[in-house]
Protein backbone atom coordinates (compact mmCIF):
# COMPACT_ATOMS: atom_id res chain seq x y z
CA UNK A 1 0.00 0.00 0.00
CA UNK A 2 1.34 3.41 -1.18
CA UNK A 3 0.51 6.35 1.31
CA UNK A 4 0.70 10.09 1.04
CA UNK A 5 -0.74 12.58 4.03
CA UNK A 6 -3.57 10.29 4.74
CA UNK A 7 -2.35 8.93 7.85
CA UNK A 8 -6.17 8.94 9.60
CA UNK A 9 -7.48 6.95 6.50
CA UNK A 10 -4.29 4.64 6.04
CA UNK A 11 -5.76 3.50 10.27
CA UNK A 12 -9.15 3.00 8.96
CA UNK A 13 -7.85 0.79 6.38
CA UNK A 14 -5.36 -1.14 8.64
CA UNK A 15 -7.68 -1.92 11.17
CA UNK A 16 -9.96 -3.47 8.84
CA UNK A 17 -7.44 -5.48 7.56
CA UNK A 18 -6.88 -6.82 11.24
CA UNK A 19 -10.59 -7.70 10.70
CA UNK A 20 -10.03 -10.01 7.42
CA UNK A 21 -11.47 -13.84 7.72
CA UNK A 22 -8.23 -14.99 5.99
CA UNK A 23 -5.51 -16.36 8.93
CA UNK A 24 -3.81 -13.59 9.52
CA UNK A 25 -0.64 -15.28 9.89
CA UNK A 26 -0.75 -15.83 6.27
CA UNK A 27 -0.31 -12.47 4.98
CA UNK A 28 1.97 -9.62 5.23
CA UNK A 29 1.32 -5.85 4.82
CA UNK A 30 3.65 -3.51 3.68
CA UNK A 31 3.15 -0.03 3.44
CA UNK A 32 5.20 2.60 1.59
CA UNK A 33 5.36 6.22 2.84
CA UNK A 34 5.76 8.31 -0.52
CA UNK A 35 7.25 11.58 1.41
CA UNK A 36 4.13 12.57 4.24
CA UNK A 37 4.65 15.06 6.53
CA UNK A 38 1.70 14.52 8.31
CA UNK A 39 2.97 12.01 11.33
CA UNK A 40 2.29 8.91 9.23
CA UNK A 41 6.04 7.39 9.84
CA UNK A 42 5.47 8.13 13.56
CA UNK A 43 1.76 6.37 13.33
CA UNK A 44 3.41 2.97 11.63
CA UNK A 45 6.70 2.94 14.06
CA UNK A 46 3.64 2.59 17.04
CA UNK A 47 1.71 -0.38 15.10
CA UNK A 48 0.77 -3.43 16.61
CA UNK A 49 -1.24 -5.40 14.74
CA UNK A 50 -2.10 -8.94 15.19
CA UNK A 51 -0.41 -9.39 11.57
CA UNK A 52 2.59 -8.76 10.03
CA UNK A 53 3.18 -5.45 9.20
CA UNK A 54 6.58 -3.90 7.73
CA UNK A 55 6.65 -0.32 6.39
CA UNK A 56 9.37 1.67 4.46
CA UNK A 57 9.62 5.25 3.20
CA UNK A 58 10.84 7.36 1.01
CA UNK A 59 10.92 11.12 -0.51
CA UNK A 60 8.00 11.73 -3.02
CA UNK A 61 8.04 9.93 -5.95
CA UNK A 62 4.73 8.93 -6.41
CA UNK A 63 2.08 5.32 -6.01
CA UNK A 64 3.66 3.60 -9.06
CA UNK A 65 7.73 4.26 -7.40
CA UNK A 66 6.02 3.09 -4.16
CA UNK A 67 4.72 0.08 -4.74
CA UNK A 68 7.45 -0.78 -6.78
CA UNK A 69 9.60 -0.35 -3.32
CA UNK A 70 6.86 -2.61 -1.44
CA UNK A 71 7.13 -5.35 -4.08
CA UNK A 72 10.63 -5.44 -3.64
CA UNK A 73 10.02 -6.45 0.16
CA UNK A 74 7.60 -8.58 -0.74
CA UNK A 75 8.05 -11.79 0.44
CA UNK A 76 4.54 -13.83 -0.58
CA UNK A 77 3.19 -15.56 -3.89
CA UNK A 78 0.29 -13.30 -4.28
CA UNK A 79 0.66 -9.62 -3.79
CA UNK A 80 -2.63 -8.06 -3.34
CA UNK A 81 -3.16 -3.99 -3.84
CA UNK A 82 -4.93 -1.42 -1.49
CA UNK A 83 -4.78 2.29 -1.55
CA UNK A 84 -4.90 4.19 1.25
CA UNK A 85 -8.34 5.45 0.56
CA UNK A 86 -10.43 2.09 0.63
CA UNK A 87 -11.43 -0.10 3.75
CA UNK A 88 -11.96 -3.82 2.50
CA UNK A 89 -14.85 -5.90 3.00
CA UNK A 90 -13.84 -8.70 5.88
CA UNK A 91 -13.84 -11.43 3.04
CA UNK A 92 -11.47 -9.12 0.74
CA UNK A 93 -8.33 -11.14 1.32
CA UNK A 94 -9.58 -14.32 1.21
CA UNK A 95 -11.69 -14.03 -2.19
CA UNK A 96 -8.36 -12.41 -3.53
CA UNK A 97 -6.64 -15.90 -2.52
CA UNK A 98 -9.36 -18.09 -3.82
CA UNK A 99 -9.59 -16.74 -7.09
CA UNK A 100 -6.01 -17.15 -7.84
CA UNK A 101 -6.52 -20.98 -6.49
CA UNK A 102 -9.17 -21.43 -9.05
CA UNK A 103 -7.10 -19.37 -11.76
CA UNK A 104 -3.17 -19.19 -11.91
CA UNK A 105 -1.72 -16.52 -13.69
CA UNK A 106 -4.22 -14.04 -13.22
CA UNK A 107 -4.76 -10.70 -12.50
CA UNK A 108 -7.79 -10.09 -9.83
CA UNK A 109 -9.63 -7.05 -10.34
CA UNK A 110 -12.12 -5.95 -6.91
CA UNK A 111 -14.57 -3.44 -6.66
CA UNK A 112 -14.65 -0.48 -5.38
CA UNK A 113 -18.24 0.56 -3.84
CA UNK A 114 -19.59 3.43 -2.93
CA UNK A 115 -20.11 4.39 1.06
CA UNK A 116 -23.78 5.21 2.53
CA UNK A 117 -24.34 8.47 3.95
CA UNK A 118 -21.22 9.68 3.36
CA UNK A 119 -21.48 13.29 2.10
CA UNK A 120 -19.23 13.57 -1.31
CA UNK A 121 -19.38 16.00 -3.90
CA UNK A 122 -20.92 15.18 -7.52
CA UNK A 123 -17.48 14.68 -9.16
CA UNK A 124 -17.25 11.99 -6.88
CA UNK A 125 -20.10 10.30 -7.27
CA UNK A 126 -19.81 10.68 -11.25
CA UNK A 127 -16.34 8.00 -10.57
CA UNK A 128 -18.61 6.33 -8.64
CA UNK A 129 -21.46 5.81 -11.21
CA UNK A 130 -19.04 5.04 -14.07
CA UNK A 131 -17.31 2.44 -11.81
CA UNK A 132 -20.81 0.46 -10.86
CA UNK A 133 -21.89 0.78 -14.54
CA UNK A 134 -18.39 -1.18 -15.49
CA UNK A 135 -18.84 -3.54 -12.57
CA UNK A 136 -22.83 -4.47 -13.75
CA UNK A 137 -21.58 -5.03 -17.08
CA UNK A 138 -18.64 -7.73 -16.56
CA UNK A 139 -20.98 -9.28 -13.95
CA UNK A 140 -23.56 -9.38 -16.50
CA UNK A 141 -20.80 -10.28 -19.73
CA UNK A 142 -21.60 -7.84 -21.19
CA UNK A 143 -17.91 -7.33 -21.92
CA UNK A 144 -14.59 -8.77 -20.65
CA UNK A 145 -12.36 -7.37 -17.71
CA UNK A 146 -9.02 -6.33 -19.80
CA UNK A 147 -5.78 -3.92 -18.57
CA UNK A 148 -7.86 -0.81 -18.98
CA UNK A 149 -10.25 -2.15 -15.31
CA UNK A 150 -6.68 -2.42 -13.32
CA UNK A 151 -7.05 -0.34 -10.46
CA UNK A 152 -4.38 -0.77 -7.92
CA UNK A 153 -6.71 0.79 -5.45
CA UNK A 154 -8.18 -3.39 -5.37
CA UNK A 155 -6.09 -5.86 -7.23
CA UNK A 156 -3.72 -8.80 -6.65
CA UNK A 157 -1.57 -10.49 -9.51
CA UNK A 158 1.19 -13.13 -8.76
CA UNK A 159 4.72 -11.75 -7.40
CA UNK A 160 6.61 -13.07 -9.97
CA UNK A 161 4.65 -12.04 -12.81
CA UNK A 162 4.57 -8.71 -11.94
CA UNK A 163 8.68 -8.56 -11.40
CA UNK A 164 9.14 -10.14 -14.71
CA UNK A 165 6.90 -7.37 -16.57
CA UNK A 166 9.25 -4.93 -14.57
CA UNK A 167 6.82 -3.33 -11.99
CA UNK A 168 5.25 0.00 -12.40
CA UNK A 169 6.42 2.41 -14.85
CA UNK A 170 6.78 5.67 -12.51
CA UNK A 171 7.39 7.74 -15.32
CA UNK A 172 3.24 7.83 -15.97
CA UNK A 173 1.79 10.28 -13.23
CA UNK A 174 -1.63 8.72 -14.01
CA UNK A 175 -3.15 4.97 -15.47
CA UNK A 176 0.44 3.53 -14.14
CA UNK A 177 -1.78 0.41 -12.91
CA UNK A 178 -3.16 0.27 -16.64
CA UNK A 179 -0.06 0.64 -18.31
CA UNK A 180 1.07 -2.55 -16.36
CA UNK A 181 -1.53 -4.43 -17.15
CA UNK A 182 -1.15 -4.03 -21.03
CA UNK A 183 2.25 -5.48 -20.15
CA UNK A 184 1.09 -7.98 -18.25
CA UNK A 185 -1.68 -9.12 -20.65
CA UNK A 186 1.22 -9.58 -23.69
CA UNK A 187 2.87 -11.64 -21.38
CA UNK A 188 -0.27 -14.13 -21.42
CA UNK A 189 -1.90 -12.63 -17.99
CA UNK A 190 -5.73 -13.05 -17.85
CA UNK A 191 -7.86 -10.73 -16.30
CA UNK A 192 -10.52 -11.20 -14.02
CA UNK A 193 -13.27 -9.36 -11.78
CA UNK A 194 -13.99 -11.10 -8.69
CA UNK A 195 -16.87 -9.21 -7.05
CA UNK A 196 -16.54 -10.75 -3.58
CA UNK A 197 -13.14 -8.92 -3.25
CA UNK A 198 -14.74 -5.58 -2.44
CA UNK A 199 -13.84 -2.60 -0.58
CA UNK A 200 -15.30 0.42 0.10
CA UNK A 201 -13.91 3.74 -1.40
CA UNK A 202 -13.40 6.90 0.65
CA UNK A 203 -11.95 9.76 -2.09
CA UNK A 204 -11.56 13.00 -1.16
CA UNK A 205 -10.58 14.68 -4.25
CA UNK A 206 -11.28 18.40 -4.91
CA UNK A 207 -12.68 19.26 -8.40
CA UNK A 208 -8.87 21.01 -9.42
CA UNK A 209 -7.35 17.26 -8.70
CA UNK A 210 -10.46 15.51 -10.42
CA UNK A 211 -10.24 18.13 -13.29
CA UNK A 212 -6.40 16.94 -14.02
CA UNK A 213 -7.29 13.48 -13.88
CA UNK A 214 -8.56 12.83 -17.73
CA UNK A 215 -6.00 15.51 -18.88
CA UNK A 216 -3.50 13.10 -17.37
CA UNK A 217 -5.19 9.80 -18.92
CA UNK A 218 -5.09 11.62 -22.30
CA UNK A 219 -1.23 12.10 -22.02
CA UNK A 220 -0.84 9.18 -20.61
CA UNK A 221 -2.89 7.32 -23.47
CA UNK A 222 -0.33 9.23 -26.19
CA UNK A 223 2.54 7.96 -24.21
CA UNK A 224 0.96 3.97 -24.27
CA UNK A 225 0.10 3.80 -27.66
CA UNK A 226 3.36 5.92 -29.33
CA UNK A 227 6.48 4.68 -26.50
CA UNK A 228 4.44 1.69 -25.34
CA UNK A 229 2.71 -0.30 -28.50
CA UNK A 230 -0.30 -0.89 -26.27
CA UNK A 231 -3.77 0.01 -27.61
CA UNK A 232 -4.58 2.65 -25.65
CA UNK A 233 -5.57 5.51 -28.09
CA UNK A 234 -7.31 3.48 -30.61
CA UNK A 235 -10.04 2.79 -28.22
CA UNK A 236 -10.10 5.71 -27.07
CA UNK A 237 -10.90 6.76 -31.20
CA UNK A 238 -13.38 3.91 -31.08
CA UNK A 239 -15.23 5.17 -27.89
CA UNK A 240 -15.42 8.64 -29.49
CA UNK A 241 -17.82 7.53 -31.76
CA UNK A 242 -20.15 6.40 -29.47
CA UNK A 243 -19.95 9.66 -26.97
CA UNK A 244 -23.48 12.15 -26.66
CA UNK A 245 -23.22 13.68 -30.52
CA UNK A 246 -22.97 16.82 -27.86
CA UNK A 247 -20.24 15.69 -26.52
CA UNK A 248 -17.92 14.77 -29.44
CA UNK A 249 -19.50 18.20 -30.80
CA UNK A 250 -18.04 20.17 -28.11
CA UNK A 251 -14.77 18.25 -28.56
CA UNK A 252 -14.46 19.19 -32.37
CA UNK A 253 -14.82 22.50 -31.75
CA UNK A 254 -12.69 23.64 -28.34
CA UNK A 255 -10.08 20.67 -28.07
CA UNK A 256 -6.83 22.82 -29.56
CA UNK A 257 -8.52 25.86 -29.82
CA UNK A 258 -7.93 27.94 -26.55
CA UNK A 259 -10.65 30.73 -27.70
CA UNK A 260 -13.28 27.97 -27.30
CA UNK A 261 -11.35 25.56 -24.91
CA UNK A 262 -11.17 27.99 -21.90
CA UNK A 263 -14.57 29.57 -21.99
CA UNK A 264 -16.62 26.37 -22.40
CA UNK A 265 -14.53 24.54 -19.90
CA UNK A 266 -15.26 27.79 -17.20
CA UNK A 267 -18.31 27.38 -18.09
CA UNK A 268 -19.21 23.47 -17.38
CA UNK A 269 -17.28 23.93 -14.39
CA UNK A 270 -19.42 26.37 -13.46
CA UNK A 271 -22.62 24.49 -14.33
CA UNK A 272 -21.21 21.81 -12.36
CA UNK A 273 -20.92 23.59 -8.93
CA UNK A 274 -24.14 25.11 -9.31
CA UNK A 275 -25.74 21.81 -9.75
CA UNK A 276 -24.14 20.02 -7.13
CA UNK A 277 -25.23 23.07 -4.63
CA UNK A 278 -28.85 22.26 -5.94
CA UNK A 279 -28.32 18.54 -5.80
CA UNK A 280 -29.77 18.58 -9.58
CA UNK A 281 -27.34 15.26 -10.14
CA UNK A 282 -28.53 14.59 -13.12
CA UNK A 283 -27.17 18.10 -14.95
CA UNK A 284 -24.47 17.50 -12.67
CA UNK A 285 -23.45 14.12 -13.99
CA UNK A 286 -23.77 15.47 -18.03
CA UNK A 287 -21.93 18.60 -17.43
CA UNK A 288 -18.61 16.25 -15.47
CA UNK A 289 -19.38 13.46 -18.74
CA UNK A 290 -18.84 16.73 -21.18
CA UNK A 291 -15.76 18.26 -19.10
CA UNK A 292 -14.14 15.05 -18.77
CA UNK A 293 -14.23 14.15 -22.41
CA UNK A 294 -12.78 17.65 -23.49
CA UNK A 295 -10.10 17.60 -20.94
CA UNK A 296 -9.05 14.20 -21.91
CA UNK A 297 -9.08 15.17 -25.54
CA UNK A 298 -7.45 18.20 -24.97
CA UNK A 299 -4.58 15.65 -23.30
CA UNK A 300 -4.22 13.62 -26.42
CA UNK A 301 -3.80 16.72 -28.72
CA UNK A 302 -1.23 18.23 -26.36
CA UNK A 303 0.34 14.74 -26.51
CA UNK A 304 0.48 14.12 -30.26
CA UNK A 305 1.03 17.75 -30.99
CA UNK A 306 -1.56 19.22 -32.60
CA UNK A 307 -5.98 19.03 -32.91
CA UNK A 308 -5.47 18.14 -36.55
CA UNK A 309 -3.41 14.91 -35.76
CA UNK A 310 -6.56 13.98 -33.23
CA UNK A 311 -9.22 14.34 -35.54
CA UNK A 312 -7.43 12.51 -38.68
CA UNK A 313 -6.14 9.61 -36.03
CA UNK A 314 -10.39 9.39 -35.29
CA UNK A 315 -11.15 9.43 -38.61
CA UNK A 316 -9.03 6.77 -39.99
CA UNK A 317 -10.15 4.51 -36.32
CA UNK A 318 -13.70 4.22 -36.74
CA UNK A 319 -14.17 0.94 -35.80
CA UNK A 320 -11.37 -0.35 -33.70
CA UNK A 321 -11.78 -3.35 -31.78
CA UNK A 322 -12.43 -3.10 -27.92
Amino acid sequence: MPTYQRRESLARLLAALDAQTHPRGDFEVIVVDDGSTDGTREYLAGMRPAYALRHFAQPNSGPGAARNLGVAHARGAIVVFFDDDVVPDPHAIAAHVAAHAAAPNTVVIGPMLPPRAWPRPAWIRWEEDKLLKQYSAMIAGAYACTPRQLFTANASLERHRLVAAGGFDPTFARAEDVELGYRLRDMGSQFAFEPNAAVTHYPRRSFASWRRTPYQYGRGDVAMHRDKGHQALGLAFWEFHRRHVLNRGLARLSVGRPLAFVPVTLGLRALVRVADALHERRVARAALSALFNLLYWQGVADGLGSRDEVWRAVALHPRVAA
